[in-house]
């Protein structure tokens, strides 16, 4: 009786398989524990699927001739095409980052099949070292969330113009703890209106949850900062 599916499809199946486990241990357990962001997390897994299949159809059917140039390809495509709508925070592109590029690990390893036609093998990855590629992405994630605490950094727009005068800093970080109750470590200053009597700040922050990081409620146009100032 013939199997439904071929051996090669069975093995990318298993692969697929893994791929899902593995980015949705890191989407789940080490991203959305923290970040607690719906909407990146749907994007993460919904970019693992599609980047699977892309990857795999994208290298053929015969698995042998597949070449490093696909993945490559895959990235300059996703180079031209941007997200238009939000900037995404560095923490996602990263994240990002990574779970695109264990889906193309994923899909472009294979195991060693046999081309009866020209007595080759495909590429040659067992499924013990393509988990233990994924255990060892997963123990340098988890190490630097533990060991490598990223300060918080936000965009705010600021109706105390006299005390952004160097010798008020102190004065401003403190009313800036005080309206916002966050752990202020830095402030940088960028555009000013003196018309509005207002200023654009990029403050720096420690949080000790999360939830403290809210994106999108208030937008401030990019010509109101200046990166040099």
């Amino acid at each position: 009786m013939s199997t439904l599916f071929s051996e090669v499809f069975t093995s990318t199946l298993i692969r697929f398989l893994i791929c899902i486990v593995v980015n949705w241990s890191i989407i789940g357990f080490l991203y959305y524990r923290k970040s607690h962001r719906r909407d990146f997390s749907f994007t993460f897994m919904i970019m693992t699927v599609a980047i699977f299949f892309l990857v795999y159809f994208m290298m053929g059917m015969d698995r042998g001739k597949a070449t490093m140039g696909v993945g490559l390809g895959l990235f300059g495509i996703f180079s031209i095409m941007r997200y238009r709508t939000d900037t995404m925070p560095v923490r996602e592109m990263t994240y990002l980052f990574v779970v695109i590029c264990l889906s193309v690990i994923h899909a472009m390893a294979a195991e060693s099949i046999e081309n009866p036609s020209t007595g080759s093998s495909a590429m040659a990855m067992s499924y013990a070292e393509l988990i233990a590629v994924d255990l060892i992405t997963i123990d340098t994630i988890c190490i630097c969330e533990m060991l490598m605490k990223t300060q918080s950094t936000k965009l705010i727009q600021y109706d105390r113009v006299e005390l952004t005068k160097p010798d008020r800093r102190e004065e401003l970080i403190a009313d800036l703890e005080a309206r916002t109750g966050l752990k202020i470590t830095s402030v940088k200053i960028g555009g000013i209106d003196f018309l509005r009597d207002t200023v654009v700040l990029r403050i720096g922050y420690l949080s000790t949850k999360e939830s403290d990081e809210v994106d999108g409620i208030f937008t401030i146009k990019k010509s109101q900062w200046r990166e040099n100032v």
